[in-house]
């Protein structure tokens, strides 16, 4: 099942290593599929592209049109994680959370 990030959880205030990190447990451990939901994905991959944000991340799509476990600002749909920032000091409850939501490993 795929872990969808939200487009606004990519750039500040997140810290971009623990996005690194977070992606690559997912990835590895998790065997989950990672997209990065956008309504206009052109500004987000130019951020990330360069630092070596889409390693573990597959693709972009458009808002609502996957299914599954997500991390997201607002809960918007079912099995969604909220936070404001993907940052050191929540990375391992993030996971945790993600694990629980369903569909992850």
């Amino acid at each position: 099942m795929p872990l969808i990030i939200r487009d606004q959880l990519v750039t500040p205030p997140t810290w971009f290593s623990s996005f690194r990190d977070l992606t690559l447990y997912c990835h590895i451990f998790l065997k989950a599929d990672i997209v990065i939901e956008s309504e206009d994905p052109d500004p987000y991959w130019r951020w990330i592209k360069p630092r070596g944000g889409m390693d573990f991340v597959e693709d972009f799509v458009r808002p609502g049109t996957e299914d599954g476990v997500r991390l997201d600002v607002q809960p918007n749909f079912p099995r969604s994680v909220i936070t404001d920032r993907i940052a050191p000091e929540n990375v391992h409850r993030l996971i945790a959370q993600l694990r629980f939501c369903g569909g992850l490993a």
